[in-house]
């Protein structure tokens, strides 16, 4: 906590030294909750605004942290707390009444508007919902290019050329439930569900703290799962789930969007998710399904796609066999309602939003002052 501390007033300090007379700071994600008072204190003279991208935990959760207190003060020195979805910032209008006494809204807080408002220190700061997004229209051209296209064709023929392939993209890290969809694909083998001659499962998983023990843990664990898979139902020069450990290109990346049949997301928790946004907006052929954790931001946007409960190994399998075998002409109405979605809430849309009402704030203070 006392790193925590320091390393947010460093933040702020070379803010308030930086920032030109009356500026906008945006301050962004967990690690500098602290930054909003500290900064406050600092320069009052500053519009603050602060987003969180990770899930704001319910009021129970939250309330077991010893520095509940400081991190809930700290954000309220911000003019603009946002969250990716309503609940979250709900939560954060319980914790300020309970923890710190302040008077606040008792409306239902919407997206993008009907904002919460909290009375402290003379201020009323505001909460809002914004869910982050992507630059969808960007990656749409991209995914449309020939040597995309072509490299998609390449991986599939590098794969064996399966019917299906399913597809993970994660950073390792214990809250995006590979091992869910791992184990989930071998019940479904072994039930003879899916055809072991004719599927294969690509995960991509990018490093991440690997020098955390629970991290190298999860790391073998998750490679042996593999192994095991592999084991059981691949053949001599054709495994059946193909696992890279290592950054992927850019590139490389949309190619494997293109080619899979399949799209697995099945965190535990996450505040939004944008790798299901990715793999939506690579999809302008209308092809391929988004299998998607009911606990992630993004399920609440992409109802098109094939949700399930990550806790709940038989509704992973049910949802996996379903995008599996939809027809042609239901995947094609899933996807385009879900490129809809995408393509129309771009992250520029979901920046000029928060920022439009961060600059309110400015606003409503003058009208207030005056």
């Amino acid at each position: 906590w006392d790193a925590y501390v320091e390393v947010n007033r460093r933040f702020a300090e070379a803010t308030a030294k930086s920032a030109a007379q009356g500026a906008t700071v945006w301050v962004q994600d967990y690690q500098l909750q602290l930054v909003p008072k500290m900064l406050r204190t600092l320069r009052p003279d500053l519009t603050i605004g602060f987003f969180l991208h990770i899930p704001f935990p319910p009021v129970e959760l939250f309330m077991q942290m010893p520095w509940r207190t400081e991190i809930v003060e700290g954000l309220l020195g911000a003019d603009l707390v946002g969250f990716h979805l309503p609940g979250g910032a709900q939560n954060f209008l319980i914790l300020a009444r309970r923890l710190v006494g302040a008077n606040t809204s008792r409306a239902t807080i919407g997206v993008r508007s009907r904002f919460g408002e909290i009375d402290v220190d003379s201020r009323t700061v505001k909460v809002g919902a914004f869910p982050i997004s992507i630059d969808s229209t960007e990656l749409d051209q991209q995914a449309r290019s020939r040597s995309i296209r072509q490299r998609a064709k390449e991986i599939r023929g590098e794969l064996g050329r399966p019917r299906k392939i399913l597809l993970g993209v994660d950073r390792l890290d214990y809250t995006k439930g590979i091992d869910v969809r791992l184990r989930a694909f071998s019940e479904l083998l072994a039930e003879g569900r899916v055809d072991r001659q004719d599927t294969v499962f690509v995960q991509l998983a990018t490093p991440s703290r690997e020098r955390v023990e629970s991290y190298i843990e999860m790391r073998q664990d998750i490679e042996r799962q593999v192994g095991h898979i592999n084991g059981e139902y691949g053949e001599v020069g054709h495994p059946i789930v193909h696992y890279l450990h290592r950054p992927v290109p850019r590139e490389e990346l949309i190619a494997f969007f293109v080619a899979a049949d399949v799209m697995l997301v099945t965190p535990l928790r996450d505040g939004m998710n944008l790798v299901a946004k990715e793999y939506v907006a690579c999809r302008s052929d209308l092809g391929g399904a988004l299998v998607l954790s009911e606990f992630t931001g993004a399920a609440a946007e992409l109802r098109q796609a094939y949700l399930a409960n990550p806790h709940h190994l038989e509704g992973v399998k049910d949802a996996i066999e379903a995008a599996l075998n939809q027809s042609p002409e239901e995947g094609r109405r899933r996807m385009r309602a879900l490129r809809r979605q995408v393509l129309a809430h771009d992250v520029d849309r979901w920046a000029r939003a928060f920022l439009d009402a961060l600059a309110g704030t400015e606003t409503a203070d003058t009208a207030r002052s005056e």
